[in-house]
């Protein structure tokens, strides 16, 4: 069965590519058959999904053909010359990739593998260091704030840039010096077997931690990590619309990178606390009314709940119980469109009543004798 490569990395067809960078690195984490709990064959799923979609002409060509082109190439196991070539009729085959991304079958990973390796085994290029950690955080908030929108701050234990030895790790006035593991470089090259066989990478020298250099004395406040951890204020805007699971994004809020790397990200998954009175439907907001027999009879004007207050609607005359009243734009705004608004939906409950005095069952007696 085809598989859509959207759904296999999680993310929309419109996603950008940083997106599905973001995504495909987290599904292989999770999934790496080198690592606990791994698997296999969903590893080879979200691979092969991230070498189209990373790439602008196949993922134009999977956008304009969809399943059908994909099914297309997948046939032949050696890879045509449109553009997915490398898998096997079978389902996807990873048996002939290198490290640096490139198929011995004729595939092209266009430098994919290169990051997931290096954030899988430890390894990195060039002088770079790594990036700071991610940091994940839960924040409620009530029905209302889902409406109007929130603010919160939070206080975050995390690493950041020492600032005593501004990220160098080296002691301040303690003499620099090359350093005698990369001798300078930054890197240092290892062999790492994993599941596609056993392959020679470039990786982060661990002494200097990609920097080149080291001091002659560690900076006795970091230890020469280049940050300390600390307990900091973090302020942040939850939109109004946003639905309860969904998750913000605050770039350069995790933990600092090593040696001038870039900070790590933090998210914060929102949960939206569940209201006595209104429920969410899309964008709309569903409420109920309860009216007595007579009001529904003889129609009235009565105040109802809205997520801004009372609201008098006028009640026409024979209302039938289940029926369902709309205002408009009293529903919960699009969320990055705060002034387009949805509407509230109120379902009408007739009383019926139960315990009627003498009197009462008289007259609906006489009613019930009309016909009515």
């Amino acid at each position: 069965m085809a598989r859509d490569l959207y759904e296999t990395l999680g993310v929309s067809k419109g996603a950008s590519e940083d997106e599905i960078k973001k995504a495909y690195r987290k599904l292989a984490h999770k999934h790496h058959p080198d690592k606990a709990g791994g698997n296999t064959e969903k590893f080879k799923e979200i691979n092969a999904a991230y070498q189209v979609l990373s790439d602008k002409e196949k993922r134009g060509q999977y956008d304009q053909y969809g399943q059908t082109f994909e099914q297309a190439q997948r046939g032949g196991g050696g890879g045509g010359g449109q553009g997915f070539g490398g898998f096997s009729s079978q389902g996807w085959d990873f048996s002939g990739f290198s490290a640096q991304g490139g198929s011995a079958s004729g595939g092209d990973f266009n430098g994919g593998f290169e990051d997931i390796f290096s954030d899988i085994f430890g390894g990195g290029g060039g002088q770079s260091s790594h990036k700071g950690r991610d940091i994940q955080i839960d924040s409620e908030i009530t029905f209302e704030e889902m409406v109007s929108g929130a603010h919160r701050e939070v206080s975050l234990l995390r690493r950041v840039i020492c600032d005593l030895c501004r990220g160098d790790g080296g002691e301040p006035g303690s003499k620099q010096e090359t350093c005698h593991t990369c001798k300078g470089s930054g890197q240092i090259k290892q062999t790492v077997r994993s599941f596609f066989g056993n392959f020679v990478q470039a990786v982060t020298c661990p002494t200097c931690s990609g920097a080149g250099k080291t001091y002659g004395k560690k900076c006795h406040k970091c230890g020469g990590d280049g940050r300390v951890r600390e307990s900091q204020k973090i302020a942040f805007d939850i939109p109004a619309g946003i639905s309860s699971g969904q998750t913000i994004s605050l770039q350069g809020q995790g933990e600092a990178g090593e040696r001038g790397a870039s900070n790590g990200d933090l998210y914060v998954n929102v949960h939206v606390k569940a209201h006595n009175f209104f429920e969410r439907k899309g964008n709309d907001i569903l409420s109920t009314e309860h009216l007595s027999f007579s009001q529904a009879v003889f129609g009235d004007k009565v105040d109802v709940k809205t997520i801004d207050g009372k609201l008098a609607i006028k009640i026409p005359a024979g209302t039938q119980g289940g029926e369902t009243f709309r205002i408009k734009e009293k529903g919960i705004p699009q969320l990055g469109r705060a002034s387009v608004r949805g509407n509230q939906l109120i379902k009408i409950v007739v009383d019926v009543p139960k315990n009627l005095n003498r009197e009462q069952k008289r007259l609906l007696e006489d009613l019930k004798k009309t016909g009515l």
